[in-house]
């Protein structure tokens, strides 16, 4: 599904450049589930932004789903970015002024679906995550779980090849951080492939394999032998 060879991406700041990734390679595979780790500077959002089609690298070649996306155009990676990947952020980015139903709904709309079929494809998804009766509630009337819920079903309402989910319970408490876990296990149940950036050991702890990056190299790469499982 995703084939990484040589990644580069350097930036020029002032005088100087600066080699976020040194050259990366990776492969994730369907119905993975992956922890992306690193401390600051790693350069693990670098290449977050890269794998979500935000980005464009400086060297080496980026395949998801046998397509080249390493040279794209803009409009062709704004393209892929939304048939191709569902994204998850930290402070939600949801529209204050749409109910829950209308920003899963939003992503559609792109995608060019009729109004019913929007409507019938978020309400299905907004089911699925346990928000069938907050469907009518604008952000402001929802907790932070249920915020990231709804988040959650926005990036799934498309049928992408991935979830990117970038610090997905930074923003949450424990408990609450322990229900979107709970959540992700059921998403990556259904056959989705999960990709999940965090600096946190207990979010990383129940993906099947753990990604970590130093100074833009992969450090290591491992299948997670002790996969943390959520009790009640």
């Amino acid at each position: 599904m995703i084939d990484i060879k040589g990644l580069k991406r350097e930036f020029t700041v002032g005088t100087e450049i600066v080699k976020a990734l040194r050259g990366i390679d990776v492969s994730v595979t369907k119905n993975e589930y992956l922890a992306m780790m690193g401390p600051s500077g790693s350069g693990k959002s670098t290449l977050m932004n890269l794998l979500g089609c935000l980005d464009t690298p400086t060297a080496g070649d980026y395949n998801l789903n046998g397509i080249d996306v390493s040279s794209l155009k803009d409009d062709d990676l704004a393209e892929i970015r939304n048939k191709e990947i569902g994204f998850v952020f930290q402070t939600f980015n949801l529209l204050p002024r749409l109910t829950a139903l209308e920003n899963v709904a939003l992503p559609l709309v792109y995608a060019g679906y009729s109004a019913e079929e929007r409507k019938k494809k978020a309400k299905d998804v907004l089911g699925k995550v346990g928000l069938g009766d907050r469907m009518d509630h604008r952000p402001n009337q929802l907790s932070g779980g249920q915020r990231q819920r709804v988040a959650v079903a926005r990036a799934l309402v498309n049928d992408p090849s991935i979830i990117l989910a970038d610090e997905p319970t930074g923003n949450l408490d424990s408990k609450t951080s322990l229900d979107i876990m709970r959540l992700f296990e059921e998403i990556h149940q259904m056959g989705n492939t999960l990709i999940v950036v965090t600096h946190e050991e207990e979010v990383a702890s129940h993906a099947h394999r753990i990604l970590r990056l130093r100074d833009g190299l992969v450090e290591s790469d491992l299948k997670n032998e002790n996969i943390a499982k959520i009790v009640g």
